[in-house]
């Protein structure tokens, strides 16, 4: 079977963590090619304008318990992250200087993994170098890239063609055209996929 479907994802999303890891297992087992489009979700909302759950007090509250039922549900390792929210867009454009440097899938399981597995704090430089370099990416060279002009202009571009396509949240799927939202969607995802 030689199906794909794409995957738009922000690492400051806990859901779109979820939806990564039940990915990893989905991509062995139906034999499908997951492509994972890194948008900026804080953009996006402001595009559409709406307030992320996250800025929403009660929503917010609620998120914490039912991403940590979610993840156990799952056998997912996950740490709520204190931090939270992570300013992600370097994060974000970092995706895109990973794809250059042929290690693209490496570097969005180690951001992720850094971000909702080991709860690190990557809103700080020193931290986020230290992670660069566990994957051996040059953390001065990677911050350099992730400024030019090229990669900031990816990432709106992307960001812009989700919310053209009427992607409002991430993680979200699309197959065939149609939109699936929520890491609780995939399964919805894989059924369209296959028919």
């Amino acid at each position: 079977m030689n199906k794909s479907f794409d995957f738009y994802f922000d690492f400051i999303s806990p859901y779109a963590f979820i939806a990564h890891n039940k990915i990893k297992k989905i991509e062995k087992e139906y034999m499908f090619k997951i492509n994972y489009q890194p948008i900026l979700l804080g953009g996006l909302h402001n595009l559409h304008e709406i307030k992320a759950p996250a800025f929403i007090p009660s929503k917010a509250k609620f998120m914490i318990r039912d991403c940590k039922m979610v993840a156990e549900k799952n056998k997912i390792n996950f740490k709520f992250n204190s931090y939270f929210p992570i300013k992600s867009l370097n994060l974000m454009r970092g995706v895109f200087v990973a794809a250059e440097d042929g290690i693209k899938d490496l570097y969005i399981d180690k951001i992720f993994n850094a971000v909702w597995g080991d709860g690190l704090n990557m809103n700080d430089e020193v931290v986020i170098e230290k992670v660069l370099k566990n994957i051996d990416i040059n953390p001065k060279t990677f911050l350099l890239r992730v400024q030019s002009q090229n990669i900031k202009d990816q990432l709106r571009s992307k960001t812009n063609d989700a919310y053209k396509k009427g992607i409002f949240g991430a993680p979200t799927f699309i197959v065939k055209d149609k939109i699936f939202w929520g890491q609780d969607r995939l399964q919805y995802a894989i059924a369209e996929a296959v028919k």
